[in-house]
């Protein structure tokens, strides 16, 4: 009886990962349909209000707000520290 029990749970893990390997198929291949971006498209995905933050000011308040934290910067935008090292 023991012996069958642990036949069944490795039928059901087995059934898992091919079910989990099955939809990560199904995910990945759904991406390789996408077309890129038309140029005529793009003005349209340059508007403010498809951007990812809603406010510049407050974004870049709080950019400068997290870099002083860290005492850190650099990360987003253009790279170089300032001392003409680039």
């Amino acid at each position: 009886m023991a012996l069958m029990r642990v036949r069944r749970q490795g039928r059901g893990r087995s059934g898992a990962v091919l079910g989990l390997a099955a939809a990560m198929l199904a995910c990945g291949s759904g991406c390789a349909l996408l077309q890129p971006v038309a140029p005529w498209q793009k003005g349209v995905l340059a508007r403010p209000e498809m951007s990812f933050e809603a406010d510049r000011l407050e974004a870049a308040v709080n950019n400068h707000v997290y870099s002083s934290k860290e005492a850190a910067s650099g990360g987003n935008g253009v790279g170089g520290g300032g001392c003409g090292c680039n």
